[in-house]
């Protein structure tokens, strides 16, 4: 949880376990690294499940370099293919997409301008079932105008691709499968995810398509084929998590193909098909692959390899909240603690939210007890800043993500 009282609940419940003095149990295929690292110093026991539940054979992976070639509506026609194999065979189908809407952003043809939200350094994504568009990070919302409003002459264009769209295209490709869409805003109604499962799982629906809500923990025995329609965002991402998360992504919606007695394929189109990580994801398992990066974070010394202290401070002016984290960043360095290297302060990944500026200064340590004598000493200090006074602040001591 990363608004209010911050926690990790993974945390939080190991804590507890310690106070009542019980053991707990973390079970995931894809573990994170740092558990990872607690089971090879002996702090965890580790129990291994060397094979899928009812002896199911691992889904067969298939990389599709989607470069140079014609797609339509983001489907290569291999997946087209494979998905008209596996429908005509009874068997049902999952569409991985991890961005609902329909379509990212509008373009306009002639300028080339594109429609923003006016409170956050963000594009508005077109819903076409509502005819919005809608800013995913404040709830900003309008209907879209009929001209480009900057050179007032251009027509709009839905650019890229969402969940609506992938919904759209399928019913023309396959108007005999019944298809779902699964993501917040197919869901928004009481009810509505637990009473599509069951359909799901009774065999309502030949097509499924879903977003983050689908990774993970729904048993469907007759999804055979899983696509993952765009993967290479996770690629190029500046936070230090991103290929662990990508990783784990992947796996876990390919472990949706495949779990009843028929054998299931996972096709996975991306236009880096040589990338180390894609690479690995054919021949390595989870265990080969975790190493790899934990080699990669003790090289560069980010966690589990060090601990982390992230300031995320917003303000209405850019000025104010700058202040304030430098501030403190000369405040960080009078306690000389060593050994604290100080990153910022920077602007957020996300440096214009709801008409707040956003940055963030980031104190990293080899040791988590010096960390908590700077903030034990640095907390404190913050409370009484002049410059604070209009400034929202909060300290996110290990960081799930830097956003």
């Amino acid at each position: 949880q990363q608004e209010g009282f911050r926690y990790h609940a993974r945390d939080l419940a190991i804590l507890r376990g310690q106070i009542e003095q019980c053991p707990v149990l973390l079970g995931s295929a894809t573990p994170a690294l740092e558990t990872l690292v607690h089971a090879q110093s002996g702090k965890y026991h580790h129990l291994k499940l060397t094979k899928r539940a009812g002896d199911a054979r691992p889904p067969q992976l298939h990389l599709v370099n989607i470069c140079r070639q014609e797609l339509i509506e983001g489907f290569s026609g291999f997946l087209l293919d494979k998905m008209r194999q596996h429908l005509d065979q009874g068997h049902q189908v999952l569409l991985f997409l991890n961005r609902r809407g329909y379509a990212p952003l509008l373009l306009c043809h002639s300028c080339g301008a594109t429609l923003d939200c006016p409170r956050c350094d963000a594009h508005t994504t077109y819903h076409r079932a509502f005819n919005e568009l809608r800013c995913h990070h404040c709830g900003y919302h309008t209907s879209p105008p009929h001209h480009c409003p900057h050179c007032t002459e251009g027509q709009l264009r839905p650019l890229g691709l969402g969940t609506q769209k992938i919904e759209t295209t399928l019913q023309g490709y396959f108007p005999d499968a019944p298809l779902i869409r699964i993501d917040r805003d197919s869901m928004s109604r009481k009810h509505a995810l637990p009473e599509a499962l069951t359909a799901i799982a009774q065999g309502d629906y030949r097509i499924i398509i879903g977003t983050q809500m689908l990774a993970k923990g729904h048993d469907f025995p007759n999804i055979t084929l899983v696509g993952m329609i765009d993967v290479d965002q996770g690629l190029f991402s500046t936070d230090f998590r991103a290929q662990e998360r990508l990783a784990q992504q992947i796996l876990q919606v390919s472990g949706r193909a495949g779990r009843g007695k028929i054998p299931g394929e996972v096709v996975i189109q991306t236009h880096q098909p040589e990338h180390p990580l894609l690479q690995s994801l054919l021949t390595d398992r989870y265990e080969q692959i975790s190493a790899t990066l934990l080699q990669e974070r003790q090289e560069t010394t980010w966690p589990p390899f060090s601990h982390l202290a992230l300031l995320r401070a917003s303000a209405h002016k850019a000025g104010e909240v700058q202040q304030f984290l430098r501030e403190a960043c000369h405040y960080c360095h009078q306690i000389n603690l060593a050994p604290l290297n100080i990153l910022g302060p920077v602007a957020a990944p996300l440096a214009r939210k709801a008409g707040r500026y956003r940055f963030q200064l980031l104190l990293r340590t080899s040791e988590r007890k010096q960390l908590h004598l700077l903030l034990k000493q640095l907390l404190p200090a913050l409370r009484k800043m002049k410059s604070g006074r209009k400034v929202r602040w909060s300290m996110d001591v290990d960081p799930v993500d830097l956003g």
